[in-house]
């Protein structure tokens, strides 16, 4: 886990910063024709902001603050810029009229103004964000592995890919990914936090998909926080793979199966938030109107820290850092774009 920066020791990127953009383009094009290819997806445009009223934001765990404006020839319309697409997703499967096993994806682009800022985690996110139609029969563990595998396999093509254009990289996956869940985590490694049991396990098996996230474990805590109107919690979970250079479990993808009118209303009860059944996203689950759906997202920057062996996301990706940050990163040979 870091909740700091963390320096390699005598770290030298092995690419310089034209070479690094190169290969940042190579890495986005071929990992989203070979991911669109696993899932039957097609490329679709996506919004940059919407309205607060509709409960298509996502609200992360809950304390994040969306970043707001008003529209002026809107009357002043306030509008808040995406913290993911989660719900819109579905609902744009609904509108364009996806049928069974198909899906789509976008780029997404975010402002979290809240996040920590560290080696992983910048104010700036980039993702694709993807979803999928399933049928009632499809709401499984089974098929939630299933999926995870697909992904898997386009990180394993990418792994391959990098190591045929770099010759002097090494890969870095295993064949396969581990499956386990929060409380199989939880019962294993009892003693450390939910962060530092995903270091331990991603060490171990290099890749991992930790299922059942949202929900409170035995020990009363939760390994994670979920919304709960996207993700059903017995049905969801998140990548992680092994870093090297920054030796942790590096989360690169949350997803799961999204949540049916059941699931909803569980866990709104849980949470406490009943009052967004108002909302017309949550009112067309509830009336099952939406399709069914399974989805997620993958860290467009974080895939590419991981497979050009970068030790900081700012790195990879342009955004804004604190000086005292910029400064011990370039004494270190860590170039902040």
């Amino acid at each position: 886990m870091i909740d700091k920066i963390y320096y390699p020791e005598n770290y030298r990127s092995s690419l310089n910063v034209l070479e690094t953009e190169i290969a940042i383009k190579k890495i986005k094009d071929f990992f989203q024709k070979n991911l669109s290819q696993q899932l039957n997806l097609t490329r679709v445009s996506a919004p940059l902001f919407v309205a607060p009223e509709t409960g298509l934001n996502d609200n992360l765990n809950g304390y994040e603050r969306p970043v707001n404006f008003t529209i002026k020839d809107l009357y002043e319309k306030k509008v808040e810029i995406v913290q993911s697409l989660a719900k819109w997703k579905r609902m744009a499967l609904y509108k364009y009229a996806f049928k069974s096993n198909e899906g789509l994806y976008t780029d997404m682009n975010a402002i979290r103004r809240d996040e920590s800022l560290d080696n992983l985690h910048s104010i700036y996110v980039d993702q694709w964000d993807w979803e999928k139609i399933i049928s009632k029969e499809d709401r499984t563990i089974d098929y939630l592995k299933d999926t995870v595998r697909k992904i898997y396999a386009s990180l394993k093509e990418l792994d391959n890919y990098i190591v045929e254009e770099y010759a002097f990289f090494s890969p870095l996956l295993p064949d396969d990914i581990t499956f386990i869940t929060a409380q199989e985590l939880e019962d294993t490694y009892p003693d450390l936090s939910p962060k530092l049991r995903e270091d331990a396990v991603a060490k171990k098996y290099g890749a991992v998909f930790i299922i059942g996230i949202g929900n409170e474990l035995k020990s009363g805590s939760k390994h994670d926080g979920r919304a709960p109107d996207y993700d059903d919690w017995h049905l969801n979970g998140d990548i992680i793979l092994w870093n090297p250079i920054l030796q942790l479990g590096l989360e690169i993808s949350s997803m799961g199966v999204r949540v049916d009118s059941e699931a909803l209303e569980r866990q709104l009860e849980i949470t406490g938030d009943q009052d967004r059944k108002r909302m017309s996203y949550h009112q067309m689950i509830l009336n099952n109107e939406l399709p069914l759906t399974i989805g997620g997202g993958i860290g467009q920057s974080r895939l590419c820290l991981f497979f050009l062996r970068k030790a900081h996301i700012g790195e990879v990706q342009s955004s804004i850092w604190p000086a005292d940050m910029k400064t011990e990163c370039e004494n270190r040979g860590i170039f902040l774009l």
